[in-house]
């Protein structure tokens, strides 16, 4: 089972758009794949799920990435790094069955110039500590309003292609 992560709990956010657009074509390849907003994360998940705790809210989720076998991760760039929901969801998830040993590609968006290499480098490194093992192929999308059409759709012939390239591969990963 392969989950696509928007790793934000921003409304209306562009991950979310980049996140759809990597499950349609996932779709046009044969590949079926779920998608989770970490905006539907409970809004109280610091206080009734972390440290051992489970919420009926959050046990839907957890038997999501109980069940995953690999992920895609969209994830924005917050303050130079990655969103504190990711960290927040990620302690929340049970250790070691969320993660261990399974796999996952990482997409990096930002609204500047560097499409979050620094976030995607930062959230590597949780991902080798809980035994996410990632694919090398990670992808950086800077300027991410100037990437998306109306619809949602990347447009641009060298985003096309390494989008293209990053799925192909973590098909077969």
């Amino acid at each position: 089972m392969i989950t696509i992560l928007s790793s934000t709990n921003r409304p209306g956010s562009s991950t979310l758009k980049v996140a759809q657009y990597y499950q349609e074509k996932l779709r046009e390849k044969g590949v079926e794949a779920g998608l989770l907003s970490l905006a539907q994360l409970p809004a109280n998940l610091i206080q009734t799920d972390l440290y051992g705790n489970r919420s009926k809210e959050f046990e839907p989720i957890q038997e999501i990435i109980t069940q995953t076998d690999k992920f895609i991760f969209i994830i924005p760039e917050y303050n130079g790094s990655y969103p504190g929901v990711l960290k927040t969801f990620i302690d929340a998830c049970a250790f070691p069955e969320s993660f261990y040993d399974k796999k996952a590609a990482l997409v990096g968006i930002s609204s500047g110039k560097y499409g979050n290499i620094r976030g995607v480098d930062h959230f590597t490194g949780v991902c080798h500590y809980i035994h996410l093992n990632v694919m090398p192929l990670k992808i950086h999308i800077a300027s991410i309003h100037k990437e998306l059409d109306a619809d949602g759709k990347f447009f641009k012939e060298d985003t096309l292609r390494f989008t293209n390239e990053q799925i192909e591969k973590f098909i077969k990963f």
